[in-house]
């Protein structure tokens, strides 16, 4: 007889594992089915292990960087694979950390492939063969990988993915990133620092497209002056791989057509939901070019099939995928006939965006041209590093603070940040939304003296005529 559980969670991401433990901890049965590592790319390959190496990058640049300091460091150099074996390892606690989690929670762990049957039914395959297990609801939270270009098909020796960039058997001399998404510029910033000629290349008209178009011009004149090359406009249009490394063929904003030569190239161009030959189609879930429709708690248009994270509508961040997965927890639970939970639906305007290149980039909310675009009448006020003390004191007088409100209303529309620490500044600006604030609340409320976070004050000072420090 199959395995019977309230709730099957197939995937242990961000997404899955946090849905699995919220669903334990409102007392449902719950499993998780797993192909290849608990924590799944997130923490084994992704956000976490990446930042492991863009630490020990800031920490080489700051090295090199001591004279501006006072400070005196000789023969300074990268040992990579120390480096990579750093990175490794704090993947390997976390991962173990996962695994700690699903015993203390009582989560039965199925490692395999699953595959829905239907009716409630997953049938894993994994080492011990195939088992079928049931439960009244299933999460889907299968994730996503890399996007391959149909000419440059990962090979891990000249032509990466993030994975193979996470693990290179070599430092790249002359690295090609193509992409400036968030995943495309990390690389870029972390092979820099660590001394690789660098290259980007990004068919929209402005790196990091996505975030206002201040953040963009700003990103762009500070990646040029620490050497890197940066295309925008640009395509590449063919790789060769060569004995030595690649030729890549790329088409400049004038329309040429150029051919150079690089060591490898990174693959940064978006994600491939892992939603293939699980058994969506089967069983009638809707679904486009594999994004799963869901509605705002996690609902898919089957009933007892939930779907959260990289497999559903963006955007694709590893924080939105475990909030949705707390969110599809409750709502099953309430469903089940618990009175006590009383799950919110996603709002998507206060999901926070964060890249860890140097300067570091977040974001919440409208742009200011988003915000014009969707009819409002904005006021935006702008603050920069070089006007706040403990930025001068940290040897980071470069970057700014933006917000972006509503003139009639003075609700927060959005707020972008570049420069030192604002991955970690901008949960300021995301509860404030949260709590639906406006300029008063902001302008009212006391910034402890000397933090980078008054100039998140004075940003929203400045966007009133108030600005006092500049």
């Amino acid at each position: 007889m199959a395995d019977q559980y309230d709730v099957i969670v197939l995937g242990s991401g961000p997404g899955g594992y946090v849905a699995a433990i919220r669903c334990a901890q409102l007392g449902l049965k719950t499993a998780i089915v797993e192909r290849e590592n608990l924590g799944g790319i997130c923490l084994n390959w992704g956000c976490i292990p990446t930042k492991a190496l863009l630490r020990s990058a800031e920490v080489l640049h700051n090295m090199k960087h001591a004279a501006a300091y006072g400070l005196a460091a000789d023969n300074i150099r990268a040992d990579l694979e120390a480096v990579v074996k750093r990175s490794r390892g704090v993947a390997k606690q976390l991962n173990q950390g996962v695994t700690h989690l699903m015993k203390k929670n009582k989560i039965a762990v199925h490692m395999g492939s699953g595959v829905l049957k239907g009716a409630g039914k997953v049938e894993v395959t994994g080492e011990k063969g195939a088992e079928t297990i049931s439960a009244k609801h299933v999460i889907v939270a299968t994730g996503a990988r890399a996007r391959d270009l149909p000419f440059a098909k990962a090979d891990g020796k000249r032509i990466w993915t993030y994975r193979h960039a996470m693990t290179p058997s070599e430092m790249p001399s002359k690295l090609l990133v193509i992409g400036s998404g968030a995943i495309g510029i990390e690389f870029a910033s972390f092979y820099n620092d660590m001394g690789a000629e660098v290259t980007v290349v990004e068919m929209m008209d402005r790196i990091v497209p996505v975030e206002d178009a201040d953040v963009s011009t700003f990103l762009e004149k500070a990646l040029a002056k620490q050497g890197m090359t940066i295309l925008t406009g640009a395509g590449v249009e063919k790789i060769e791989v060569t004995s030595s490394g690649i030729k890549a063929a790329i088409k400049g904003r004038d329309g040429k057509v150029a051919t150079s030569d690089f060591s490898h190239v990174i693959v940064a161009v978006g994600i491939v939901p892992n939603t293939e030959n699980i058994g969506l189609e089967p069983l009638g879930i809707k679904a486009e070019r594999g994004i799963i429709a869901i509605d705002d708690y996690g609902r898919t248009n089957v009933k007892g099939i939930w779907a959260i994270g990289d497999v559903t509508p963006g955007p694709w961040l590893a924080h939105k995928a475990s909030h949705e997965g707390v969110i599809a927890a409750e709502s099953i639970a309430k469903e089940l006939g618990n009175k006590d939970v009383h799950p919110h639906a996603m709002d998507r305007r206060n999901i926070p965006g964060c890249t860890y290149c140097h300067p570091q980039i977040a974001s919440v909310g409208l742009t200011e041209a988003k915000a014009s675009e969707a009819g409002y009448t904005v006021k935006a006020g702008t603050f920069p590093f070089i006007g706040n003390g403990k930025a001068i004191a940290l040897g980071e007088p470069e970057g700014f603070v933006k917000t972006v409100f509503d003139a009639k209303t003075g609700e927060l529309l959005g707020a972008h940040m570049i420069g030192a620490e604002v991955t970690e500044l901008i949960q300021g600006y995301v509860v404030g939304k949260t709590l639906e604030t406006t300029e008063a609340e902001l302008m009212t409320t006391v910034f402890p003296h000397p933090t980078l976070s008054e100039m998140m004050h004075e940003s929203v000072l400045a966007a009133y005529g108030r600005a006092l420090h500049i």
